[in-house]
C-alpha cells in the first residue's frame, strides 16, 4: 500500500481513494479534473448567459398550448429550491414534482410547501408506500453496499421521466452543477439509473416480489425515454455564477427559506446515512468531497474547509434522538442494527447490472450502423 497523502489543494487523501493521482505540486487528480471539466463544460460567463437566454426561449416557444414549459424535481434542498426560484423570475411554468419516500423532515415539507405557494407553481407528489420502501432499504441495508440513497435518487428519475412524457414536456430543470458537485471520490456512489442492480439486490434480500408504487427504469423504459420522450436536462446553474451562500440568502430573503445545515439534510435519513452510516461503515465522510468542490470553485478557503472538518458530524443528543427515530422506523432491534453495521461491506458490482445489456445494445446498435453503410 502507498504512503498516506493529502492533496495540497482539496481536502482529499488516500483514504477517499488509494489510487489518488498527484502533480508535482502535490494536487490530486480531482482537483486537476474539476478545473478541466469547468473550463471544457462551461466557458466564459458571458457566453453561458447567451446560451441560457436562448435555452429559455426555447423552452417556452416548445412549451406553447402546452400546461407546462418544463419539469423541475424539488426536494426542499438548496439547488433545487434555488431552481424553483430561478424559473418563476424567468416566468416559465414548471411542472413541480416531489418525490415523497417517508422520510421528510418537518422542515423540508414546510419549505416545500411555502416554495410552491410563494411561486405560484402546482406540486405533483409520488408518494410510495412506506412499507414497501422500507423493505427496499431495509435490504440494501443488509446486502452492505455503499449507496442506499440510489432508491430514492432512482425512483425521483423514473417519476419526471413518466410525467414528461404523460404531459409532452421536453425540458427538465436539474439542480446538478460542476461549481459544487463535480467532485466525488471513485466508489462512494454508483449508477442511479441500474434498475437490475436494485432488483437483484431486494431479491436477495428484500421481502417484496414485486414493485408497486417504486417507481422504475427498466432498460427497455429507459431506451424509450431516450429516444421517443428524449427529455433534455437543462443544467441551469451551469449557466450562472452560482454561489451557494448567496443562493440561500435569496432563499432565505424572499422565501421564508430555513435551511438544514448540511447538504442533502432536507431528508431525515440522508442526514443519518452521511453523518453515521457511510462514516461508521464505510469510512466516508462526505463533508470532505462537498468542501473539496467549495474550495475549487473559491467560495472558501481550504484553510476554512478543515476548521469545519473539526466539527464532529452529529451532537452526541442529536444523534441519540435520530438513531432512536430511525431505527423504530425501520423496525430494527439495536442489536440488529449494530449487526448490519457489522457486516463488511460489498461491492454494487457483485450483484447483476443493466451493465451486461447495455453491452449488447451497443454491440447489436454497432453492427446495426456498420451494416448500413455498407
Amino acid at each position: 500500500m502507498s504512503a498516506y497523502r493529502q492533496c495540497t489543494m482539496t481536502i482529499l487523501d488516500t483514504l477517499d481513494d488509494p489510487n489518488m493521482q498527484f502533480d508535482e505540486n502535490g494536487v490530486c487528480h480531482y482537483a486537476t479534473d474539476y478545473f478541466e471539466r469547468v473550463a471544457r463544460e462551461m466557458g466564459p460567463l458571458e457566453k453561458r448567459t447567451a446560451e441560457l437566454k436562448a435555452k429559455i426561449e426555447q423552452m417556452k416557444k416548445d412549451g406553447q398550448n402546452k400546461p407546462y414549459d418544463c419539469i423541475l424535481g424539488l426536494s426542499g434542498g438548496t439547488d433545487s429550491s434555488f431552481m424553483a426560484l430561478w424559473a418563476h423570475e424567468q416566468n416559465l411554468r414548471p411542472l413541480v414534482v416531489h418525490l415523497d419516500n417517508g422520510w421528510n423532515s418537518e422542515l423540508a415539507v414546510k419549505n416545500i410547501e411555502n416554495i410552491c405557494s410563494r411561486l405560484g407553481f402546482e406540486l405533483h407528489t409520488h408518494v410510495i408506500d412506506w412499507r414497501e420502501f422500507r423493505d427496499l432499504q431495509l435490504a440494501y441495508l443488509k446486502a452492505s453496499v455503499v449507496d442506499i440513497e440510489v432508491l430514492t435518487d432512482h425512483a425521483i428519475q423514473a417519476v419526471i421521466l413518466d410525467l414528461a412524457a404523460k404531459y409532452k414536456i421536453k425540458y427538465s430543470l436539474s439542480g446538478y452543477n460542476l461549481v459544487t458537485e463535480a467532485i466525488m471520490p471513485k466508489g462512494w456512489t454508483y449508477d442511479k439509473r441500474d434498475f437490475l442492480n436494485i432488483k437483484d439486490i431486494v431479491k436477495q434480500y428484500g421481502g417484496i416480489t414485486r414493485f408497486k408504487t417504486f417507481p422504475t427504469l427498466t432498460f427497455s423504459k429507459k431506451l424509450y425515454y431516450h429516444w421517443i420522450v428524449n427529455l433534455e436536462s437543462v443544467y441551469v446553474l451551469n449557466y450562472l455564477d452560482y454561489n451557494k451562500d448567496k443562493a440561500k440568502q435569496r432563499l432565505i430573503d424572499e422565501l421564508g427559506w430555513r435551511d438544514y445545515g448540511g447538504k442533502h439534510y432536507e431528508s431525515v435519513f440522508t442526514k443519518f446515512y452521511q453523518a453515521y452510516i457511510l462514516p461508521q461503515k464505510f469510512g466516508i465522510d462526505k463533508r470532505k468531497a462537498h468542501l473539496s468542490n467549495l474550495i475549487c470553485s473559491g467560495q472558501i478557503t481550504r484553510e476554512e474547509a478543515l476548521r469545519e472538518m473539526e466539527q464532529p458530524l452529529y451532537d452526541p443528543y442529536e444523534l441519540a434522538e435520530e438513531k432512536e427515530y430511525v431505527l423504530k422506523k425501520f423496525g430494527l432491534s439495536e442489536v440488529e442494527f449494530d449487526n448490519i453495521m457489522a457486516t463488511p461491506p460489498r461491492n454494487h458490482q457483485e450483484f447483476d447490472s443493466d451493465e451486461r445489456l447495455w453491452k449488447r445494445y451497443y454491440k447489436i446498435a454497432g453492427l446495426k450502423r456498420a451494416f448500413s453503410r455498407k
